[in-house]
């Protein structure tokens, strides 16, 4: 038998978010029902709602950041219990048998289903997120939230974590490895803190000095503000092992690639609107790579759980009321935020 759970909705194309209600599915046998505590607001949520990166099927629930309590399991769940603190991040499936799904990288399957704007593989209905009072969801796609750590600072981890840690993993760093973090936002400040944690050495590359404190405290060794000198990447030709690029702006990615050590590699998160340039001696020389990432598989993302529950990373995040989304919503448009915002599911 279904349910009917209080919930935020996207209604329209650039129309403000709703309070309403989602229907949610009986439990399979593998299935948890999670009582939602907190739920982040992930800038690809706005894209999405208003259509920016296509069409979509409304009503639709955003959020693939969610924690909170499991409530009841189905008769087959085997991994959590009842009163267990789980999340629930950018998937809620995937086909579970190709080559992708079987290495732990559900995140390329073919088949691999959103946690909102996506389909049903058994049924076919829509999926709809965490901006909402409960959730259910294969325990297969649940992950286990350390108790150490702070749910509402955590739960901005399910997608800004896993998507810097894991090219950081992906591209080798550790102890001594030198990194620059291009942007110091959302994403940015958690690949500060997690790059510092890995051991390496840290620089912002950042338009002013405005962050520069803030990013000093979350690890971050040293501070490029490019409006203040035009000219400052030239200083370091030759310098970083890894340099993760948060900015959906465009750039020069020349003069990049010219700061990477032989071997580098330049990894994109962002995503511009205009097509990047390089030239094929910019990679050649020295052998470097411009590449990019996304999220991780399940298995990934709970191994940065682990990793920050052992070094202590959390998001700066600002805890808002549900009726105040749709001004967060401008306020993350305008960069008014230091650094996600997290909606406390209690108001929902």
């Amino acid at each position: 038998m279904t349910t009917n759970v209080a919930a935020y909705q996207a209604v329209a194309s650039g129309a403000p978010l709703e309070k309403g209600t989602v229907e949610r599915r009986d439990l399979r046998p593998d299935d948890i029902r999670i009582e939602i505590e907190f739920a982040g607001i992930c800038h690809s949520d706005i894209h999405t709602v208003r259509e920016e990166w296509g069409p979509i099927e409304f009503p639709m629930v955003p959020g693939h950041e969610i924690i909170g309590r499991v409530t009841e399991v189905g008769s087959e769940v085997r991994k959590f219990t009842v009163g267990e603190r789980a999340g629930v991040g950018c998937l809620v499936d995937s086909c579970r048998e190709c080559e992708w799904c079987l290495k732990g990288e559900e995140n390329n399957c073919p088949q691999a289903v959103g946690t909102y704007n996506g389909k049903d593989r058994f049924d076919g209905r829509p999926t709809d997120g965490g901006y909402s009072t409960e959730i259910i969801v294969s325990e297969a796609f649940a992950l286990h939230i350390p108790e150490s750590l702070d749910p509402a600072a955590t739960t901005p981890l399910l997608c800004a974590g896993i998507t810097t840690y894991s090219p950081l993993r992906t591209w080798g760093v550790t102890e001594g490895s030198k990194v620059a973090v291009v942007g110091m936002g959302g994403l940015g400040h958690v690949a500060v803190k997690l790059a510092a944690a890995m051991g390496a050495e840290v620089t912002v590359i950042s338009q002013t000095r405005s962050k520069e404190e803030d990013g000093r405290r979350f690890g971050a060794t040293n501070w490029i503000a490019r409006k203040e000198d035009p000219e400052a990447l030239k200083e370091h030709k030759g310098e970083f092992d890894v340099i993760i690029n948060t900015v959906s702006a465009h750039i020069d990615v020349q003069e990049f690639m010219a700061t990477l050590r032989p071997h580098g590699a330049m990894v994109l998160l962002g995503l511009p609107t205009e097509a990047l340039e390089v030239s094929a001696g910019s990679l050649i020389g020295g052998r470097k790579s411009l590449t990019g990432s996304n999220i991780g598989g399940i298995r990934e993302t709970q191994e940065m759980l682990d990793f920050c529950a052992e070094h202590g990373v959390t998001a700066e995040i600002e805890l808002i009321k549900a009726d105040e989304i749709n001004d967060a919503y401008d306020r993350v448009v305008g960069s008014d935020v230091r650094y996600r915002f997290v909606i406390d599911a209690k108001t929902i």
